[in-house]
């Protein structure tokens, strides 16, 4: 390999001086993943996952009164993401597509959500970040919010899903009666009536239920602990370890315990996110009291945009359009954070990048194989190591309901978006924005909408496509790349649509009666 000197005024002494320099840096890449793969300390990874988080809601991404010292911590000393995308504006589907790799579609984890009593959940047959890792040795937990399903007996719990361990609520912690539960300290009730008719929401480890109705005042210390033990035992063992946090906060309805409750300025939501934030901060000190905090990977990201029908209790998106329900960017365009200190060095990427791409990373990094599925996600390793280009040419929109017949709903290229229908949402009402709400009903646009994302990231004026030639050429390679994508897609049976049995609800008393209300212990 030649170095050469990069002030040459010979174009080819320049172009020569490129390739090396790049040589270089994919040498340096590929020396920091053998060193990670072969060493005898493999990589830890930490994968923190918020809900209903908006793109403008951290003290980091710009908000005034967020308080978020440790993720603003993460992010002066990691890596800041601009473009970073979750894969559909709700819950399910957006965690299928983070823990498999694969669009939703794929997983079959469509339309909208999963429910206490649903009889379909995140096919057994997919595989997860976890069970990428298990051979390799690795331990793993997850705590927190599941939302893959329940099912028959637990059939799709994390522990049937490559967890060693779980602690959590299998669902959204508003899939039950809260009215007279205590979201806040000392007997603030929950905001909202959340849903009437099933059971109470149940707090589990593994498959066993431990509490329910769940104490919202003590359970986010109850998270902190299970998951700073899990690191502490797996550092002692010399044992490498993925662990998966997907949080309740900051859903509806927002709590938080004594030590955030009343600290923020944001009222309950920055009460929540203060939670969320502290929890961030014991396992970032855990990590460094045993030791590991210079071999570990965190990662931070959100599920989906803010429910703007909550108003100032819903989150906010910053300056993108919408959000939650959404293919505008307010509701899947994410604040993300990767922190790793002494490999990734601080900084922010401008770069596109999605929650597809954290499976076949961390498989890249831990030396493991990937899935033999198609993958929707690709190697982030080059953006977070030397800030480098992304691999990633296009990310596709879905709306929460999708089907063969429309497709994708928008499709973003390079710095262009490009909507082929758009369409408000419930979660998104309350704005000013007519776009935003239910009454924006489907309208389909031929040619479609295209927006210029960096010079207007609000979406609010589409280009005009007559007399630029430029942007008939860029319509076309959308519509090319659009009916590739689509001509891969193979919908998988919606796990969603099978339906429904009040039976399945987790009930720590199964034998009782009158269900739901007997469901307590």
């Amino acid at each position: 390999m030649r170095l050469c000197c990069c002030g040459s005024s010979s174009s080819s002494d320049a172009g020569r001086c490129r390739i090396s320099m790049e040589s270089v840096r994919l040498l340096f890449l590929n020396i920091l993943i053998v060193f990670c793969t072969c060493s005898a300390s493999p990589p830890n990874f930490v994968l923190i996952f918020a809900d209903d988080l908006g793109f403008g809601d951290l003290g980091c991404y710009g908000h005034p009164s967020s308080l978020t010292p440790n993720l603003d911590r993460m992010a002066a000393g990691g890596l800041l993401f601009t473009d970073f995308y979750c894969t559909s504006p709700v819950c399910s589907p957006s965690r299928a597509s983070l823990l498999t790799g694969r669009y939703q579609t794929r997983s079959g984890i469509y339309p909208g959500v999963l429910y206490p009593g649903s009889i379909g959940g995140l096919p057994l047959n997919e595989t997860t970040i976890a069970e990428v890792l298990k051979p390799l040795g690795y331990a793993t937990a997850a705590v927190g919010k599941w939302h893959l399903g329940f099912g028959a007996n637990g059939t799709f719990l994390p522990t049937k899903q490559g967890f060693d361990k779980y602690l959590g609520i299998p669902y959204s912690h508003d899939m039950g009666p809260c009215h007279n539960l205590t979201c806040f300290p000392p007997d603030v009730k929950c905001f909202g009536l959340c849903d009437v008719g099933t059971v109470t929401v149940p707090l589990m480890y593994n498959e066993i239920i431990k509490q329910q109705p769940v104490n919202f005042l003590s359970l986010e210390r109850t998270y902190s602990d299970f998951a700073t033990n899990f690191i502490t035992t797996s550092a002692k063992k010399k044992q490498p370890f993925f662990l998966y946090y997907p949080s309740h906060h900051t859903h509806y309805p927002q709590y938080a315990g004594p030590g955030a409750a009343g600290r923020s300025l944001r009222g309950s939501f920055g009460d929540a996110l203060l939670e969320l934030d502290t929890t961030i901060g014991d396992l970032l000190t855990t990590l460094e009291k045993t030791g590991v905090i210079n071999n570990t990977l965190v990662f931070f990201t959100s599920d989906n945009g803010p429910e703007l029908m909550r108003m100032s209790r819903g989150g906010n998106a910053g300056l993108l359009k919408c959000g939650k329900g959404t293919t505008y960017d307010g509701g899947m365009r994410e604040p993300a954070i990767a922190f790793w200190p002494g490999t990734i060095r601080p900084g922010v990427t401008h770069e596109m990048a999605s929650t597809l791409d954290i499976l076949p990373t961390i498989a890249r990094l831990a030396g493991a194989k990937l899935p033999q599925v198609m993958l929707d996600g690709f190697d982030m390793t080059d953006i977070l190591v030397n800030h480098g280009k992304s691999i990633r040419e296009a990310m596709m929109f879905y709306p929460t309901d999708p089907n063969e017949i429309y497709g994708l709903f928008a499709l973003r290229l390079g710095k262009y978006k490009a909507h082929f229908y758009t369409r408000g949402a419930s979660h998104s009402g309350t704005t000013p924005d007519q776009d935003c709400p239910v009454f924006a009903v489907l309208k389909a646009h031929d040619p479609p909408l295209i927006f210029d994302l960096e010079a207007d990231p609000s979406e609010h004026y589409p280009l005009n496509l007559q007399g630029r030639p430029d942007l008939q050429a860029l319509l076309e390679r959308i519509k090319n790349v659009k009916q590739r994508f689509e001509a891969s897609m193979v919908f998988g049976e919606s796990q969603v649509s099978k339906g429904t049995d009040p039976n399945l609800a987790p009930c720590c008393n199964p034998q009782c009666s009158p269900k739901p209300r007997c469901c307590h212990c």
